[in-house]
């Protein structure tokens, strides 16, 4: 068993970790305050070939795979989790769906300019009454001639509002079968479409850099070449790439407690109390080492999710386990860095207090962890039957 990264993902890791140290560490302070999603950044990562790494080459990206995505991964969300996280959503749950099931003229008209890193993309799904049940959304698309009529609102939408967004990739009703069974469409609306509007900027928790909007939808007309993949099949088709974004997630959880466990140790080395170093204390020796079992374990699930996507194989359990584990790990390492800061881990100056005010969302984000267990149960209990 070669638990040892491919030598391609560790270049990328290498270029990933020289272009975070000098272009996102210094300046993520200032964003978070500030309020500031960096386009200016992510322009670059695309003149790096950083956008696209999940499509083929022929559309922009450099079809890297999940196991050099995650790898990544680690060092830009060691950086700033708001551009990781925009990161991710631009590079999973915007473009896949384009990517999987969109046509050639679709690739080429949408998916090249988000892969290239030209401009930054976005994924409408949830709503004022939905989230957890994406089955519930409310926003219909209705046909109108030869193209949808769209009217609905869409809520906590990421890489929407930015100067570079080239438009959002949403999901609506289109109808109802004869038996009562609704039927949804995944469409495809640009940014500065008639009838499509943006709400202000939302304060959040953490992640302060992102830019996440409320969608307002009002009569809204698109073409109907602006369908992506089947009418009907919309709600399939968001699920099919949903695995891969949970992939995605769990690896900046995976970034997030991997550097509140770095702060630890290192504040743990230089502060002195009592005439000695906290690192010398056996009470913070072993929460640190319960830490970095943690963080130890939750990279196997990640990396294991990620390889068995690159080899093509089943991995929508693996994906589920590393998002849910991940994610709480992110939450109780990221909780306890804060406990070995003490007050100056308090303080919106240090990076451990933006870290963990980031960490929480991860449990909510990209499907909670209750959906997650609920996934996982499904799994278990289908191979319990066979």
């Amino acid at each position: 068993m070669d638990l040892d990264l491919p030598v391609e993902a560790i270049e990328l890791q290498k270029l990933c970790r020289d272009f975070a140290e000098r272009e996102i560490e210094p300046h993520a302070e200032s964003w978070s305050e500030q309020e500031r999603f960096p386009s200016e950044v992510f322009l670059k990562m695309g003149e790096l070939d950083l956008t696209g790494l999940l499509v083929a080459p022929e559309y922009g990206g450099t079809d890297a795979g999940f196991v050099s995505y995650v790898a990544a991964m680690e060092m830009i969300g060691a950086a700033d989790q708001s551009l990781a996280a925009c990161w991710n959503a631009h590079s999973t749950i915007a473009s896949l769906p384009l990517a999987t099931f969109g046509t050639a003229q679709q690739k080429a008209e949408w998916l090249t300019p988000l892969a290239s890193g030209t401009h930054i993309g976005a994924f409408g799904l949830t709503e004022p009454t939905a989230g957890s049940d994406a089955a519930g959304i409310r926003t219909t698309a209705k046909r109108d001639g030869d193209g949808w009529l769209v009217n609905g609102t869409k809520m906590f939408i990421t890489n929407a509002g930015t100067e570079i967004s080239l438009g959002v990739t949403i999901l609506a009703v289109t109808g109802t079968d004869d038996d009562g069974t609704r039927r949804y469409g995944t469409f495809f609306v640009p940014t500065g479409t008639p009838g499509y509007s943006l709400g202000h900027p939302m304060k959040k928790l953490g992640w302060h850099a992102m830019d996440s909007r409320e969608l307002i939808f009002d009569d809204c007309w698109i073409p109907g070449e602006n369908l992506i993949g089947d009418e009907g099949n919309g709600l399939r088709q968001f699920l099919d790439v949903l695995d891969g974004g949970r992939i995605s997630v769990a690896a900046l959880a995976l970034s997030l407690a991997q550097e509140a466990l770095d702060l630890a140790a290192t504040h743990a080395s230089q502060r002195e109390q009592f005439g000695k170093t906290l690192s010398a204390f056996q009470a913070v020796q072993h929460k640190l080492a319960d830490m970095a079992t943690e963080v130890e374990a939750a990279r196997a699930l990640v990396y294991r999710a990620a390889w068995l996507a690159d080899q093509g194989r089943p991995f929508g359990q693996a994906a589920a386990m590393a998002k849910l584990y991940a994610s709480e790990v992110a939450n109780r390492v990221a909780s306890a860095s804060v406990q070995i800061h003490g007050g100056y881990g308090y303080m919106r100056e240090s990076k451990i207090s933006r870290f963990y005010a980031d960490a929480k969302i991860l449990e909510i984000g990209e499907g909670t962890n209750e959906i997650q267990r609920n996934v996982i149960a499904r799994y278990v209990a289908r191979s319990a039957r066979a």
